[in-house]
């Protein structure tokens, strides 16, 4: 019989406690493997030492791959999927997500009348950038993501006084008759044949002689052409006087000086009251505009226009002069002017047949002429009593007495009309009277490539355009035709506008005090997206001695009607074409908000090449617009050559909005 204490009986206990052991640590193995199989992070907690942080052991299957996208959708993984996903595991030890929480039956806003709509966006969604964004090439700098735009390169010397859509050959060409002037119309390249190069400066082109000087001279290597001088040398328009043109301020009508021709139509009308009542004129077919530059001493701004004919370089004189002008032409469409722009519209030897197609054109005259205001006629017609030009003056007189405008003076060799105040007078003519009354639903301020009317625009029944206020009080007081503007705010509409020059008031303010703005001596301006024309007002109350051209883009509301009335100038656009002037004829470019709208239009690599196009070396460049868009705008300066800097706005630096500072150097090839 054995002891307890035998070998024998030590080695059998011994057996049973290792045994136990075993099958004991195969169960916890077991269950922690069949565990951690549903759940991929199972945490294992030592509990030996209860005194100490529990120390954390990873499960086996925290290095395994899953595929989270059934997860995510609640559905079965392909059978093709890697053999670690769930696919591999019995039915029963499959993991699934838990179940979505219950749909929200209606998400939205309130609305004005106090209903729920879910007729609402959040942001500035742009779905093309979504769709795009894995194809979004850019490079990472201080943490932004930048376009990177490879250096735009120099054009060819010929194209130095380009101008896209009036040089356009190819398309002029196929034009089936020019008999009307159409050729001196818009004709802008197609898509993907636009300018995409720099328009080169001429040899030798300096810094433009400043405002006041330049009405007088100008740089001759600035605008090297002579035709001019050799055509009109004898009236007195220009001359060349060694390194520079010299204008003695004369026209084919007025030989002796634009200021005694205009204290002749003073003493002629003496209501006509320069600077007063009669703020903006248009002269047509302007030469090289002394007209206008001399009515600028009479607080009168003359918008001078001439088409790019065989004078062609006429109005390039003029904006290097420093004086509001454009490209423009009487031809087959409207002028991109509103009703009822201009108290004054000026014609002196203008080469222009009034009376041609039933009066058409004079007709355009009379649908931008204000109600009240007046047209001035020199020409030989008025005064030489040949007979074909006696008969051009009877044909004339018989269509204004037509159009009811009274013959208020005839003298010398300018007659002056006035249009009537109302409609009463050509409800008055008799029936089937020529030329008739526009249709009611005609908009006579939609200006877009619109085709010229052989018919009387009608006058607003309200009064609206006729009755404004002299100049200065109306640059701030609320025309009347606010209220016809399609915008979406009605009562509000005349807080609006004094917001808005507010605004530009305490902006420019600021500019000038920290950026020496009257030491950049700018004079021609041009406001990109002039809104009311709350930018051109400030720079005026704060005395910067400029003029600005504000453009109303054709991609938003048209405003231009009260520009008009506030006494400013300014023409209707569409900035994915190219604008009509040539290089080099501003000073300053102001673009708020404009590019972040356009681009969703057309490209603004575009719209920047265009603005350097304008720009005159040694010119700038403000752009504000918005944070996300303001990398890829200095990055295409930088590529057009532009000396670039950026500025937050007033609100700081988390505002939504930047400020780009440019200015344009002068480049060599």
């Amino acid at each position: 019989m054995k002891t307890i204490n035998s070998p024998a009986s030590f080695k059998t206990s011994l057996l049973i406690k290792i045994a136990s052991f075993a099958i004991l640590s195969l169960s916890l193995f077991y269950l922690g493997k069949h565990y951690s199989d549903g759940y991929p992070q199972l945490i294992f907690f030592n509990t030996r030492q209860p005194q100490i942080p529990p120390s954390i052991s990873v499960s086996p299957n925290a290095n395994k791959t899953f595929d989270l996208t059934s997860l995510i959708s609640n559905q079965s993984p392909n059978t093709n999927s890697n053999s670690n996903s769930n696919s591999d595991l019995p039915e029963n030890s499959r993991s699934f997500p838990p179940p979505p929480p219950p749909a929200v039956g209606r998400l939205g806003i309130i609305d004005e009348n106090g209903a729920m709509s879910d007729a609402f966006e959040v942001g500035e969604y742009d779905p093309d950038l979504v769709e795009h964004w894995g194809n979004f090439s850019g490079k990472e700098e201080n943490g932004n993501t930048r376009v990177r735009v490879k250096r735009f390169k120099l054009c060819p010397e010929r194209m130095r006084e380009y101008i896209p859509c009036l040089d356009n050959v190819d398309e002029i060409q196929k034009l089936k008759s020019t008999a009307k002037g159409e050729k001196y119309e818009r004709h802008c390249p197609q898509e993907g044949k636009g300018l995409n190069c720099l328009v080169p400066s001429p040899l030798d082109y300096k810094t433009p002689i400043p405002w006041p000087k330049s009405r007088d001279k100008v740089w001759f290597s600035n605008v090297p052409h002579t035709r001019l001088v050799e055509d009109k040398g004898g009236q007195n328009w220009i001359s060349r006087e060694g390194d520079k043109f010299k204008f003695p301020g004369g026209g084919t009508q007025f030989i002796h000086g634009a200021d005694q021709y205009l204290d002749q139509i003073s003493q002629m009308v003496p209501d006509i009251a320069f600077g007063h009542h009669t703020r903006v004129a248009l002269d047509v077919g302007c030469g090289v505009a002394s007209f206008g530059a001399f009515l600028l001493s009479r607080n009168v701004t003359t918008l001078s226009i001439a088409p790019k004919d065989v004078h062609e370089n006429q109005i390039q004189f003029a904006l290097e002069r420093g004086v509001p002008a454009m490209v423009a032409a009487f031809a087959t469409h409207r002028l991109l002017y509103p009703s009822q722009a201009f108290d004054l519209i000026h014609c002196s030897r203008c080469r222009i047949n009034w009376t041609r197609d039933d009066g058409i054109l004079l007709l355009e005259v009379n649908r931008m002429l204000r109600a009240g205001g007046y047209f001035a006629w020199a020409a030989q017609p008025v005064y030489k009593h040949e007979g074909n030009l006696q008969e051009q003056w009877k044909e004339m007189e018989d269509l204004t007495i037509r159009l009811c405008w009274e013959l208020v003076k005839k003298e010398g060799y300018i007659a002056m009309w006035q249009k009537p105040l109302n409609n009463s007078c050509y409800i008055s003519r008799g029936a089937g009277a020529q030329p008739p009354l526009c249709d009611r639903d005609d908009n006579p301020d939609k200006v877009w490539y619109v085709d010229l009317k052989a018919c009387i625009t009608r006058l607003p029944e309200n009064g609206y355009g006729a009755n404004v206020t002299t100049w200065p009080a109306r640059l701030h007081y609320p025309p009347d035709r606010l209220q016809s503007i399609e915008i979406d705010a009605y009562i509000s509409r005349k807080e609006l506008l004094k917001a808005e020059s507010k605004y530009w008031n305490e902006i420019i303010e600021s500019y000038v005090r920290a950026y020496h703005w009257k030491e950049l001596q700018l004079r021609n301006v041009m406001d990109m997206k002039a809104g009311f024309g709350g930018f051109a007002a400030a720079l005026y109350d704060l005395q910067i001695d400029c003029w600005v051209m504000n453009v109303v883009p054709v991609s938003g509301p048209n405003t231009l009607p009260v520009i008009y009335d506030r006494g400013l100038i300014g023409v209707m656009h569409d900035w994915c074409e190219p604008f009509d002037t040539y290089p080099r004829t501003y000073d300053f470019l102001h673009a708020a908000g404009l590019l972040s709208i356009e681009r969703k239009r057309c490209n603004i690599s575009t719209i920047m090449l265009e603005m350097d196009r304008l720009l005159r070396p040694g010119g700038r460049a403000y752009i504000r617009d918005s944070r996300s868009l303001i990398d890829e705008i200095q990055e295409i300066a930088t590529a057009m050559g532009w000396q670039t800097a950026l500025h937050d706005t007033a609100e700081g630096p988390h505002a939504s909005w930047k400020i780009l500072m440019c200015e344009k150097h002068l480049l060599r090839a």
